[in-house]
């Protein structure tokens, strides 16, 4: 087995106690010297570096450790590590008795929520005082964060793939169902002989389940689309030439409801680079979102606006709002607080949105209204936003 190299520094402080006052100055001024740098070199770790016993006294600790476990570096006493991360001494006290290097995942509430994966070693045993052992703390939040969202995103894609199929599968049945349906409509107007009121209450019945094929059809229609998405088509369009259509083919519906709607500033809005059908798709959507979270006689405002790189429509109703609970998850599928909704058309207006490289803002509070806005990039600044 090979000798162990001692290094200058090490033969001196063998033989400390012959040292003569001026070379013990020296030696003290180097290992403060070289005391310093390990402390700076430590200090720019990001990961948590503690050495401890086994009673949890802290014997060093730097910054990031300092950062992560919520202790103040000026304190003077620190408190045991023990104390900082309670629970935690059962858990590691096996592989302290084992003297075995043991990793530990564990979740910080103090002072403030985090994911972090902890590395214990043990020390070499001094000859006098006790055993140590040093810890690393990583810390993994963003990265247990990342681990979740892409499980969930495989997830979901993984139902939706399965549901399409479903879908599309479901389609013919609904086809077969509507000329069966029309079929015999036509010849329950041929048949004589039948009672008036039979004839009415059979027609009746024909017709809602032709309107609740038509239903689902447009369900899985919208559905389809929210999972098959056709890049946009993209060329110089006017925002307020499309509103104006749109607004023209939901008269009818906003009248009904006696839904006043006002609409400032799409004059003179620049030209944006959109897909003139995708963006009558999103202001449909929003517009009938509006009218229905609003009691009859509601008003919608739509205000439109440009700056150096952007142009701005916002839509504002006075209806019922959205809860806290309900924000937070706007945009998935099939979350919907309508009893007829099929939680789609929010999903839909993201997706347009980011395939325009444009941005889609919520303010809402219940009971008060909701405020959408969109920001369409101009053709000279369009960007595409990352997914």
């Amino acid at each position: 087995m090979a000798a162990k190299k001692t290094t200058s520094l090490e033969r001196m402080l063998e033989r400390v106690e012959t040292l003569d006052a001026t070379t013990l100055a020296g030696l003290a001024q180097r290992l403060a010297k070289e005391r310093g740098l390990f402390e700076r070199v430590f200090n720019v770790l990001q990961e948590g570096l503690l050495v401890v016993d086994a009673d949890g006294e802290i014997a060093y600790a730097h910054a990031s450790a300092h950062r992560l476990l919520g202790l103040k570096p000026d304190d003077v006493s620190t408190p045991s590590f023990w104390r900082v991360v309670p629970g935690l001494r059962a858990a590691l006290a096996p592989a302290m008795e084992s003297a075995n290097p043991v990793t530990r995942e564990l979740a910080l509430s103090y002072p403030e929520p985090r994911t972090v994966r902890l590395h214990l070693v043990p020390l070499e045993a001094p000859a006098d005082g006790p055993r140590r052992f040093a810890i690393i703390l990583n810390d993994i939040t963003r990265e247990k964060l990342d681990t979740d969202q892409r499980i969930e995103s495989e997830r979901v894609a993984s139902i939706m793939l399965l549901a399409a199929g479903v879908a599309h599968e479901l389609g013919n049945p609904l086809n077969s169902l509507t000329i069966h349906l029309q079929v015999v409509e036509r010849r329950l107007k041929k048949i004589k002989g039948i009672d008036k009121r039979d004839t009415e209450a059979l027609t009746d019945s024909i017709r809602v389940c032709r309107e609740e094929v038509a239903r689902l059809d447009g369900i899985i229609s919208n559905f389809l689309g929210a999972i098959r998405p056709n890049p946009p088509d993209l060329a110089d369009t006017g925002l307020g030439d499309v509103l104006k259509e749109v607004l023209s083919f939901q008269q009818r519906e906003l009248a009904d409801r006696g839904i006043t709607v006002e609409v400032e500033g799409t004059h003179a809005l620049p030209l944006v680079l959109a897909d003139r059908n995708q963006v009558k798709q999103v202001f449909f959507n929003l517009i009938k979102n509006a009218s229905e979270a609003m009691p009859p006689g509601g008003q919608l405002r739509i205000r439109a606006g440009s700056d150096d790189e952007h142009v701005t429509l916002a839509f504002a109703d006075n209806g019922s709002g959205i809860k806290p609970e309900d924000m937070a998850r706007l945009f998935e599928p099939y979350h919907t607080t309508k009893p007829a909704g099929h939680g789609l058309g929010m999903m839909v207006v993201q997706r347009i949105m980011r395939s325009h490289g444009g941005l889609i803002g919520v303010e809402s509070k219940a009971g008060q209204g909701t405020v959408v806005t969109l920001q369409f990039p101009q053709r000279h600044r369009r960007v595409k936003m990352l997914q």
